[in-house]
């Protein structure tokens, strides 16, 4: 099992003609996914050859989806025309669409998103890594072979830090690790995966990575301590960054009290939530979680 994609997923690369996504087109189908269009429509009607694999271009998501099956779409289009092509899978009923695009307009993701509100897309980013379910699909930029297939469910903010967690925790491995992005406004949030997680049977325990400024992982502590029975383990980055500062991501500012690190990390432990300090010692936590289950 596996939440959000599996082995049947059929993924479209919007702007799979340029550089980037060219490269990543290459990477997901080295690790098996089922890229099986891409959308760019200058080109339409075209092909691409990738390592041996033809794969067709389409001039809109529609097309593509008509074509081929699609279920999934990945964006890596430059952030000035982001906003249209993400509108574009949406009008097409695209049901996921991950956009990898970093450096978007906070006024477009905001007015994208607001789009797909009550409609059958459910969208993962901006700004993100994508998503992962090991030996059975690959969307967006996350290596491949750091990890193997398991029980144990990944949903983070940052993306360096789902792939060290998924090379600490590799002996175990994951049903689904999922970036959902750091950005002001995202589409798919920490909740949204928790409750996935939670409904997934083949999903033992969660981590869930989290970093300074907002109240995303506040909520999530509060929706963990009313919905939630499977264990979960959190870390949440920036514990020294000063006040005031943005620190990486967009969304990561601090306001007085209100999005430091104590502070999320005391709401996650009063729901239940086992917090490391840093990322190791919050993969053991989990690691001692893992080696319980598979004694009991």
């Amino acid at each position: 099992m596996a939440i959000f994609l599996n082995a049947d997923s059929k993924v479209i690369v919007q702007g799979m003609t340029g550089a980037v996504g060219m490269k990543h087109t290459r990477l997901m189908l080295a690790d098996g996914t089922q890229v099986v269009g891409g959308v760019n429509p200058r080109k339409a009607g075209t092909t691409v050859d990738i390592d041996g694999t033809e794969i067709a271009v389409y001039g809109t998501v529609a097309e593509a989806m008509a074509a081929t099956g699609a279920n999934v779409s990945v964006v890596f289009v430059p952030p000035a025309f982001t906003k249209s092509a993400v509108i574009e899978a949406i009008d097409a009923k695209m049901p996921l669409v991950v956009v990898i695009t970093e450096g978007i307009a906070v006024k477009d993701s905001a007015e994208f998103y607001n789009y797909s509100l009550g409609s059958a897309t459910r969208i993962i980013g901006p700004n993100c890594p994508g998503l992962i379910s090991p030996s059975q699909s690959n969307v967006g930029i996350i290596p491949g072979d750091i990890t193997g297939p398991g029980r144990i469910g990944l949903v983070s903010k940052s993306g360096t830090l789902t792939y060290q967690m998924m090379y600490e925790l590799r002996e175990f491995g994951f049903s689904t690790a999922i970036g959902i992005g750091g950005d002001p406004i995202i589409g798919t949030t920490h909740i949204d995966c928790l409750e996935a997680f939670q409904n997934d049977p083949e999903t033992d325990a969660i981590v869930m990575i989290g970093e300074i400024g907002g109240d995303a992982e506040e909520r999530a502590a509060e929706y963990i301590k009313a919905n939630v029975t499977k264990p979960v383990v959190g870390y949440v980055a920036g514990f020294t960054a000063p006040e005031g500062k943005t620190m990486g991501h967009a969304g990561a500012i601090v306001s007085g009290s209100l999005g430091t690190a104590a502070a999320k990390q005391e709401a996650l432990e009063a729901a239940g939530v086992k917090v490391g300090k840093t990322p190791s010692e919050t993969a053991a936590k989990m690691r001692e979680i893992m080696q319980g289950l598979q004694q009991a």
